[in-house]
C-alpha cells in the first residue's frame, strides 16, 4: 500500500509500505480522507517525530471505512464509516509519531472498541466533512475551557478552521452571541455562514468599540473604563497582538481560552491586568471531546462543509500538503481517497 511519510528534514514522500494485517481483536480500515494540519508542516520541517524520525507517517485528521473485522470484535462491522480518536491507538499517536498514519491506504486498529478508538458515523456524511472530526474536537476543547454559562457572549479571534469550529461549538453549547474577528473578508464571510452572529474586520474597525456596540458595556468593577460585556474569548489566531488586544479590553473575571500555537513569546503585563482578575486558560488537544463533537457534525454537515476550502485527491497528496503549508493559499485542505 501507499503511505505519506516524512523521510527527513523538509522531505515528505509517498512510499510503498507493507499493508497491515489484523488479529482477532483488530479491525482494518480503508482510509477515505485525512485533513492536513499546520502541525504536519512542523513534522516535515524537523524531519519527523521520534522514535520514527526520518520515517514518520502523516495523517492525524482521518476518516475511513472498515473493510475487515477480527473474530473477537463486537459492535463494528465491515462497511461501517468511522472517525478516530488518534490519541487512543495502542501503537502510538496515529499520524503524530506513532507506527501508522491516516495518509495511508489502510490503517489497523488494534484491540478495537467502538467509542474508544473509533466512532461509527452515518454513511451519508461526506468524507471531507468526516475528516474534520479531529480538528473540531480541538476547537470543542477550547470552548469547553471557557466553561460557558447559558446565554454567554463570546468572541473568537481568527477565522481559520479552529476558530470556525469554536464558533460552531460555542453555539452548540448555548452561547447567545458569538463574534468573529479577523482581517480577511472571505474568512469573515465563512464565519457568518457557519453561524457567527456578527464579524469584525480588525484591519478596518475599532474592535473594542464594536464589541461594546454588540455585547453592551460590562457592569461596575474595579475597572474604570468602559469594556465589552463579553464573557469568553478564544484566541485561535496565535499572534501576540491578539492577546494584547484581548487583555486590554476584558471585563472583570472574563475567561480567555488559547488553543492557538504561538511561535514567539507573548509579553503579558501582569500589573496592567491585575484588576481584571482575568482567567487565562490554555487548550491542548481533546481530553474528552473527540466524539463529543461528532453528533454536531452529523447534525450540521452543511455548516461544517464550509470550513473545507480545498479537496485534493490522494494521488496528489504531496501537492495538497504543499498547498496547506503555503500562507494564504488555502484555509483547510482535506485529502480524499476514493
Amino acid at each position: 500500500m501507499r503511505s505519506v511519510v516524512v523521510t527527513g528534514p523538509g522531505k515528505v514522500e509517498m512510499l510503498e509500505v507493507d499493508t497491515p494485517t489484523i488479529g482477532p481483536k483488530d479491525v482494518l480500515v480503508r482510509m477515505r480522507a485525512s485533513g492536513i494540519c499546520g502541525s504536519d508542516a512542523m513534522y516535515i520541517a524537523v524531519g519527523g517525530i521520534p522514535p520514527h524520525q526520518g520515517a514518520t507517517r502523516l495523517g492525524h485528521e482521518p476518516a475511513g471505512e472498515i473493510c475487515e473485522v477480527g473474530d473477537e470484535v463486537t459492535g463494528l462491522a465491515v462497511g461501517d464509516h468511522v472517525v478516530f480518536d488518534t490519541m487512543a491507538f495502542t501503537d502510538g499517536l496515529l499520524g503524530s509519531g506513532g507506527a501508522q498514519g491516516g495518509l495511508s491506504e489502510y490503517v489497523v486498529v488494534h484491540d478495537a472498541q467502538p467509542g474508544r478508538q473509533v466512532r461509527v458515523i452515518p454513511s451519508d456524511v461526506p468524507w471531507e466533512v468526516a475528516a474534520l472530526n479531529e480538528p473540531m474536537a480541538v476547537a470543542r476543547h477550547a470552548v469547553n475551557r471557557l466553561e460557558l454559562a447559558p446565554g454567554a457572549k463570546v468572541v473568537v479571534f481568527g477565522a481559520g478552521p479552529i476558530g470556525l469550529g469554536a464558533v460552531l461549538s460555542a453555539k452548540a453549547l448555548g452561547a447567545e452571541h458569538v463574534v468573529v474577528v479577523d482581517i480577511q473578508p472571505n474568512r469573515l464571510e465563512t464565519a457568518l455562514k457557519v453561524g457567527a452572529d456578527a464579524v469584525v474586520n480588525s484591519a478596518e474597525e475599532d474592535i473594542k468599540a464594536r464589541l461594546i456596540e454588540l455585547h453592551g458595556t460590562a457592569g461596575p468593577s474595579f475597572l474604570r473604563d468602559a469594556r465589552p460585556d463579553t464573557d469568553g474569548y478564544v484566541d485561535a489566531a496565535g499572534v501576540p497582538s491578539v492577546i494584547e488586544t484581548i487583555l486590554g479590553m476584558v471585563k472583570h473575571r472574563a475567561v480567555v481560552s488559547v488553543p492557538a500555537v504561538h511561535k514567539e513569546p507573548v509579553p503579558v503585563d501582569l500589573g496592567r491586568i491585575l484588576m481584571t482578575e482575568v482567567d487565562i486558560r490554555l487548550a491542548m488537544g481533546y481530553p474528552t471531546e473527540i466524539f463529543e463533537v461528532t453528533d454536531d457534525i452529523i447534525a450540521n454537515v452543511d455548516k461544517y462543509r464550509q470550513i473545507v476550502s480545498d479537496v485534493v485527491p490522494y494521488d496528489r497528496a504531496l501537492e495538497g500538503i504543499t498547498l496547506a503549508a503555503t500562507p494564504g493559499a488555502a484555509d483547510k485542505v482535506v485529502i480524499v481517497m476514493e
